[in-house]
């Protein structure tokens, strides 16, 4: 029987043992430490003990391995297995604990937090000085220092005092009396037999500090039952006036357990109600309609110019209303979707000397494509934005306010809560809509660091804002995730997914916990985004409405349309009347403004009766005709043009009608001729000032002729969507990771590979003579041994390398480098010196 391995004796070594798979898993789990390529195992066990590094794994880690975590950290140092596990399931055990502790320890040996086997456990000295308990810092286990560590500034005679009064011998030394005192708190029979005989005031004391904090007050002269804990250790001072429970004396108290409360398995996600498929699905394609249609309303309402950048960047609060106004929405809302708009390259400021927000190019292209797309191209910008539309309204760090579209508003956990959120729910029965609170309560056990112990419970903020838009957007209907929604996150569809669906629950049901597993909510590269959001598309592309294209024109000057309008009639319509109200049916008044903004952007009349013919499913009512003829010919009766402008028309009458109106005054207006006025306004003012007093004049050119004004839309120049802050280094592909990988082994090899010379002492380089390098090169070639050399770069870096040498030639080496995994070619002269290797 052979002998079993040796326990590592350090980091890099437990990671020299691992296979390439482990280490991938590692460097996957923490790509900061493929960042830039560690040049052996050493350098990557060092990084891997880095403060930064540590802080980030530990914040990545659920709460039950973080507990493990806490746990080894008031655990002797190598702690055995079964310690860690008293220490975790307590003295009297608990079988969920049990069964859930080797995962977590394998969580823990897989990102590099513990090394050793399973009688040595170790937890690297940066996450056991980070989670040790210390006044400064309280760990949250609640347990205070051992009795080693509250008595290390003892005098020996108070020490053997304490011993004494315990009913322990005295001994020699202060070292072997703590020893001796330890050992007493930690054996549960003895230690019992001893609080047997405590004061019942001593022991209400000791239960008001077991759970932590463990620090007291005492005064000079403490009272009989304080001074019975003082006396035997029990209570130990730790600065005049402070008084700590020892460590071994808590866990005695407390059965064993680090945590009051231990969380092996994570709380499952409930569903509050169930719905047929089909409705979700119908539900969620309504709510995609929605959307589409509220961009588009949004942008064509700044067309010409939205409103414009505060100087600080961003939308000022009054802007912010007037959208929530013309988009009926509440503010919250208007922000969600300006900054959508945003997040997917529809929107940006145009970058003028006056800059104002406006549509990009890109928001044409977009307006060109199918429903389904449009709505793809938004659910993707929004899965992976990092810009968070809630936080708008609220205050940094400095207390300034947080504005849509301004900066402040990135938060990289964003999109891996989106994802996570979304899993969950894919997660619960077809047609399930979780129980929000359950759902927060997951997210805060997968990831405990990062709620309110850090200050700001962010990822419960931007679950629960998840939970709202998913459903804004037509990701989720009536709470339950669609089956679009499941082909956005990349999801397969669910074996058995009937669209009929089973009957719904009722409107307060619970229904049975679920626990059956979760996706894992592992972010998708860019290609898999692109294929879900066109998978997502092609499954919600049947459920939205089919374009119509006509309107019933009615007697009172309104158009009804019963649903969305196909692109060239709802562009027309909205030139040639607005929009009286929304919904499932859509509401277009005509009036004069309306009919004349037509004739402006150079409809005539006859185009006008033509396409409403053409149109509507219902005669042209003859109200609507007389108003469209009415206007006509009144449209260009006047003349407008520069003079700094002028209005000449045929009529002199109307001429001294437009004189004698006072509301004319401010355009400053004075005759040249029986059929001429000139004004001291330019010639748009005078247009504007004309048409406010009743008249419908139109503009003509140096030439004469009527210029037609047609509403061009103002658009910035090309502008990218926001890149998304990322949280961290990215995740590595396969090809980075075998390629950092090899090359990490290598590196190891090199710097581990056994010398014929005696070890050179602080790093030192092989030194030879100019013809002893030479020689052994040359040798090396014949016999295609390895060898170690000392090479110094052009920018004057040192390093060690072993290569294996093919040619030397011309002052050059060729030679394959096992440190860099590839065949090289170095300068004779850059070689300080080269050594053979071990046989072995």
């Amino acid at each position: 029987m052979s002998d079993p391995a040796p326990s590592p004796r350090s980091l890099a070594e437990a990671l020299r043992v691992r296979d390439d798979a482990s280490l991938a898993v590692l460097l996957r789990s923490r790509p900061d430490l493929i960042t830039p390529v560690p040049t052996d195992l050493t350098q990557l066990a060092t990084r891997a003990g880095t403060r930064a590094s540590v802080v980030r794994a530990l914040e990545r880690l659920d709460r039950f391995a973080l507990q493990t975590a806490e746990a080894l950290a008031v655990a002797s140092d190598p702690a055995p297995y079964a310690e860690l596990l008293r220490l975790t399931a307590g003295d009297e055990g608990d079988p969920a604990v049990a069964g859930a502790l080797p995962r977590a320890v394998a969580l823990l040996r897989e990102q590099a937090l513990v090394w050793g086997d399973d009688e040595r456990l170790r937890l690297v000295r940066t996450a056991r000085e980070l989670l040790t308990p210390s006044p400064q810092h309280p760990s949250p286990t609640g347990l205070g220092p051992t009795v080693r560590e509250a008595s290390s500034g003892m005098s020996p005679g108070r020490v053997q005092e304490i011993v004494a009064a315990a009913g322990l011998p005295s001994t020699h030394d202060a070292v072997s009396a703590v020893t001796a005192l330890t050992g007493l708190f930690a054996d549960r029979r003895r230690m019992s037999g001893l609080l047997a005989g405590a004061p019942a005031e001593s022991l209400e004391v000791l239960s008001r500090l077991v759970w932590g904090p463990p620090y007291g007050q005492v005064t000079a002269d403490p009272a009989a039952h304080l001074r019975w804990l003082l006396d035997r250790g029990l209570l130990l001072p730790t600065s005049p006036g402070t008084v700590v429970l020892p460590r071994e004396v808590a866990l005695h108290l407390r059965g064993g357990r680090a945590h009051r409360a231990t969380e092996p398995l994570p709380p499952a996600v409930e569903a509050a109600a169930t719905h047929p498929a089909r409705v979700v699905d119908a539900t969620a394609a309504g709510q995609a309609h929605n959307a589409l249609a509220t961009v588009e309303e949004l942008l064509k309402d700044w067309d010409e110019g939205g409103p414009a950048v505060l100087r600080a960047g961003g939308l000022s609060v009054r802007d912010l209303k007037r959208t929530a106004v013309a988009l009926d929405v509440a503010e919250p809302v208007a922000a969600f979707w300006v900054e959508l708009a945003l997040a997917a390259g529809l929107l940006a400021s145009d970058g003028e000397a006056d800059e104002r927000f406006a549509a990009t190019p890109a928001y044409d292209e977009w307006l060109e494509q199918a429903p389904h797309l449009r709505w793809a191209r938004l659910a993707r910008a929004w899965l992976t934005a990092t810009r968070t539309a809630g936080l708008v309204g609220g205050r940094d760090a400095k207390d300034r306010t947080l504005s849509a579209l301004g900066p402040g508003l990135d938060r990289s956990a964003a999109p891996e809560v989106r994802h996570r959120v979304l899993a969950l729910l894919a997660g619960l029965p077809q047609g399930g809509a979780a129980d929000p609170a359950s759902v927060l309560a997951r997210l805060g056990w997968e990831r405990p660091l990062r709620g309110p112990q850090k200050g700001e419970d962010l990822r419960g903020q931007l679950a629960g804002w998840t939970l709202e838009e998913a459903e804004r957007l037509g990701v989720t209907g009536r709470g339950a995730l669609s089956a679009h929604g499941r082909a956005l996150l990349g999801l397969p569809e669910p074996r058995g997914h009937d669209r009929a669906g089973r009957e719904p629950a009722g409107p307060g049901d619970k229904l049975p916990v679920h626990h059956h597993p979760v996706p894992a909510a592992a972010p998708l590269t860019a290609p898999e985004q692109a294929t879900a959001a066109a998978a997502a598309a092609r499954l919600l592309a049947p459920l939205l409405p089919e374009p119509l294209d006509h309107v019933l024109l009615q007697a009172d000057l309104t158009a009804v349309a019963p649903g969305p309008l196909r692109r060239p009639l709802a562009d027309m319509l909205g030139v040639l009347a607005d929009v009286e109200s929304k919904g499932g049916a859509t509401v277009y008044r005509f009036t004069p403004g309306s009919v004349r903004r037509a004739l402006d952007s150079g409809q005539a009349a006859s185009d006008l009766h033509a396409f409403l013919a053409a149109h509507s499913r219902t005669p042209v009512p003859q109200p609507l005709a007389y108003l469209i003829d009415d206007v006509a010919r009144k449209h260009g009766h006047l003349r407008v043009g520069a003079a700094s402008a002028y209005v000449r028309c045929d009529d002199d009458a109307m001429l001294n009608e437009i004189l004698a109106d006072k509301r004319a005054a401010g355009l400053r207006l004075r005759r040249l001729a029986p059929t001429v006025l000139a004004a001291q306004a330019d010639p748009a003012a005078l247009l504007e000032g004309l048409r406010a007093m009743g008249f419908a004049p139109a503009a003509e050119s140096a030439e004469g002729d009527v210029l037609i004004t047609r509403a061009l839309a103002h658009r910035t120049p090309p502008r990218t969507a926001p890149e998304p802050v990322p949280d961290g280094p990215p995740v590595p592909d396969g090809t980075l990771l075998s390629a950092a990988i090899r090359a990490i082994r290598a590196g190891d090899l090199a710097s581990t590979a056994p010398r014929k010379q005696p070890a050179l002492s602080g790093g030192e380089l092989p030194r030879t003579s100019a013809a002893e390098t030479l020689a052994t090169m040359q040798a090396a070639v014949l016999t295609g041994e390895a060898v170690w050399i000392g090479y110094v770069n052009a920018e004057g870096s040192a390093s060690q390398r072993v290569i294996a040498p093919i040619r030397v030639e011309g002052g050059f080496v060729t030679a394959y480098d096992h440190t860099a995994d590839e065949v090289r070619t170095y300068p004779l002269h850059r070689v300080t010196g080269v050594a053979e290797l071990a046989d072995e």
